[in-house]
């Protein structure tokens, strides 16, 4: 099994069902979900998230063989929302990089490609961007495997490296 994985992709492409597919719900798995219920839509799509997931696996807690994390791209924009400086979401991203390059555990972690939409009319919507780009390549570099999802189909873009 990849140690480390990253799957991204464009909005409904199916990397969350990816991910959690990987897994059976026997396995021991810790789920980090960034989303937070700020209007009525996104409540709909948290709930139908944790209907997908397997009533076994928890939220946080210690010992466990697989993480995942849904997603970056929310993660992202929350810590834009709390007034977090560029800079520091970059050494939060480098953070998590080192911990993905330093696991005992299996992880995978889910993003958004933002830079093949359509371009940001906002000055807010451009640090968005950008800020995620940044953060996406800083994961990628860090994980053995990258996988982008394309309408549902797992394309492999970086396969586990050759170990000394």
């Amino acid at each position: 099994m990849t140690r480390s994985l990253f799957i991204v992709g464009g909005a409904r492409s199916g990397k969350s069902r990816f991910a959690i597919e990987r897994f059976s719900p026997d396995d021991r798995v810790v789920f980090v979900a960034t989303a937070e219920a700020r209007d009525e839509e996104m409540a709909k799509r948290i709930a139908r998230h944790r209907a997908e997931r397997p009533s076994r696996w928890s939220t946080l807690e210690e010992g466990y063989v697989v993480v995942i994390v849904d997603c970056l791209t929310l993660w992202v924009s929350n810590l834009l929302l709390r007034g977090e400086r560029d800079d520091a979401i970059l050494e939060r991203a480098d953070a998590l990089a080192g911990l993905i390059r330093n696991r005992r555990s299996s992880i995978t972690v889910v993003s958004n490609e933002v830079g093949e939409g359509v371009h940001p009319e906002t000055a807010a919507g451009l640090r968005f961007r950008d800020a995620l780009g940044r953060v996406n390549q800083q994961v990628a570099a860090a994980c053995e495997t990258v996988v982008l999802m394309v309408a549902g189909i797992p394309l492999t873009v970086k396969a586990r490296e050759a170990r000394a």
